[in-house]
């Protein structure tokens, strides 16, 4: 399961208003995401690496994979369906972020546990934060730089915290583990893609780090978003774009790692996890 990410131009509007759960959407959201688009090429590439990753996942595990995204389509609950008519009897529930929150895993899970009804064994991978493979794979994108690497995420509303809940705690968890498996002595971890909702969101932002990183002395910046799998708007835009700017006026030589999307050691990853979670000593 992924976010997912509007097809055209004309899916915009559609795909904010389901993100905000049928509420009205202004003409100037819509203008403006319509633009962070058009300067990335005119889409993102999101659906079709998420469908790389479902096929060489299918490959890799020897198992049906089916797509289903949280805002766009096809819906997860399609993909429920689909598992169901295919004969599934239990299924594994995968979301591509490796860090949970309420505020976004939990509502995969409603989604998933709505589109099967109980009529499959649902084995759901709630967090993946700190699996081996998985970090072996992003310390092997930061090992041997001269550069200061800056691990991020995206960022949700300040509140999580009074909750308890265990998002920031997760990724700083697997920032600590990719840089000590790493050898790195110089990195931090900063938030990206806050939404203007007019409530405190988690920080410090990217962009508010480069300016940190500058009064220290930093010149070189590698940016490392461990919370994103796939290339998408928040990695073309808000790094490649946003972040690259502000580097570029600081003077500062910026630059990311390559993005996980289908890397053959990242699928491997992923078709552990999804092995692990049928093992019969989960029961």
């Amino acid at each position: 399961m992924a976010y997912g990410s509007p097809s055209t131009a004309d899916d915009i509007r559609p795909y904010l208003e389901d993100i905000r759960e049928g509420r009205p959407v202004s003409d100037e959201a819509v203008e403006e995401l319509t633009e962070r688009y058009r300067r990335i090429g005119g889409r993102s590439p999101l659906d079709e690496v998420t469908e790389r990753q479902r096929a060489a996942l299918e490959r890799e595990s020897g198992i049906p994979v089916h797509l289903g995204m949280k805002h766009w389509r096809p819906r997860i609950a399609e993909a429920a369906g689909r598992a169901l008519a295919g004969g599934a009897t239990r299924v594994v529930g995968l979301v591509l972020a490796p860090h949970y929150s309420r505020l976004s895993i939990a509502g995969y899970l409603e989604r998933l546990e709505a589109g099967l009804d109980g009529r499959a064994e649902l084995r759901f991978v709630e967090s993946w934060h700190d699996h081996g493979p998985f970090l072996d794979v992003l310390a092997d994108r930061v090992r041997g730089t001269d550069a200061h690497v800056v691990f991020t995420a995206h960022s949700l509303p300040e509140r999580i915290l009074a909750m308890g809940d265990p998002y920031k705690d997760e990724l700083l968890e697997t920032s600590r583990l990719v840089a000590e498996r790493a050898g790195l002595e110089r990195w931090s971890f900063a938030f990206q893609s806050a939404s203007p909702t007019g409530a405190p969101w988690l920080g410090p932002d990217i962009l508010e780090e480069l300016d940190d990183l500058h009064r220290q002395g930093v010149r070189k910046v590698l940016v490392a978003p461990v919370g994103f799998v796939s290339d998408h708007l928040e990695i073309l835009w808000d790094i490649d774009v946003e972040a690259r700017e502000q580097a570029a006026a600081l003077g500062l030589e910026l630059d990311r790692i390559e993005s996980l999307n289908d890397d053959p050691a990242f699928i491997r990853a992923l078709a552990m996890l999804v092995r692990d979670a049928l093992l019969p000593s989960r029961e």
